[in-house]
């Protein structure tokens, strides 16, 4: 196994998290390249896991957590990092190590860049991004948020370093039309955030004059800060789970199911 950094020979694999065999998320890539083209001279930083064959099985992607949804200083903030486990695509690279290598990789990047620690966000389920796992890697959890128990978790290098914690959202979208409205806030930073917002804006499209959509750019840090919500979908007000994305067919019964109490 060989850790490296991000090169223009495997970018295109990186822009869709490595799913290359989805053409949906390549649908969406463009969305990741615009947020990556803006990071790439902000501190974003993306290391690669090979296998014995050169076969890219994970990756992880950090930067500085001032240009995250977590309140910081001098610290970075892991983005995601994740080992290839689909059926479909490049194969299995679960149980080999490649996530402890990645991560120790970041660790040992960003103290050489003289940050004062790393964070990490995890979830209290076993999805992906698990807490748990975070823990056994020797992160400390140091906030929380949601009823699916978002863990904000960290792993301070130097003694004056000062623990970071979720930004609180500021706002919800606000029904200001007698159409129904969906509103999508996209950070840019991961596919299936972007897919999800996609799919949403297609099917409210079906809709026509009947529905209006709200597209709200949150990596811009004016825009964040107004709303301290990096990615969220909210139909009339109301947020719906976008995790992993919603079907075009729940998301096209939620808005119709609207449109008939707006008629």
């Amino acid at each position: 196994m060989k850790i490296i950094d991000l090169t223009e020979e495997y970018k295109s694999s990186y822009m869709v998290c490595l799913e290359d065999w989805s053409e949906e998320i390549k649908e969406v890539s463009h969305v990741k390249e615009k947020w990556y083209d803006k990071m790439k001279d902000q501190g974003l930083r993306v290391k690669l896991a090979q296998d014995e064959n050169g076969i890219v099985g994970g990756m992880i992607q950090y930067f500085p957590v001032e240009h995250s949804w977590i309140k910081g200083e001098d610290l970075y903030f892991i983005g995601c990092i994740l080992v290839y486990g689909d059926k479909q695509g490049r194969g299995d690279f679960r149980n080999r190590g490649m996530g402890k290598a990645l991560i120790k990789a970041a660790e040992e990047d960003v103290q050489q860049i003289g940050a004062k620690g790393i964070v990490a966000w995890g979830s209290s389920l076993p999805v992906w991004m698990k807490a748990s796992w975070f823990k056994k890697q020797g992160y400390t959890p140091v906030d929380k948020k949601g009823l699916i128990g978002e863990v904000l978790l960290w792993k301070p290098f130097t003694d004056d370093a000062e623990p970071p914690k979720w930004i609180k959202q500021k706002k919800t979208p606000e029904k200001k039309s007698n159409k129904v409205v969906v509103t999508c806030l996209n950070h840019g930073w991961c596919p299936a955030m972007n897919l999800a917002c996609e799919r949403t804006k297609e099917v409210a499209a079906e809709f026509g004059d009947n529905v209006e959509v709200e597209s709200i750019n949150t990596s811009d840090k004016t825009t964040f800060d107004e709303w301290g919500i990096a990615d969220s979908i909210y139909i009339d007000g109301k947020k719906i789970s976008s995790g992993p994305p919603p079907s075009k067919e729940k998301l096209h019964k939620i808005i119709e199911k609207k449109v008939r109490r707006e008629s």
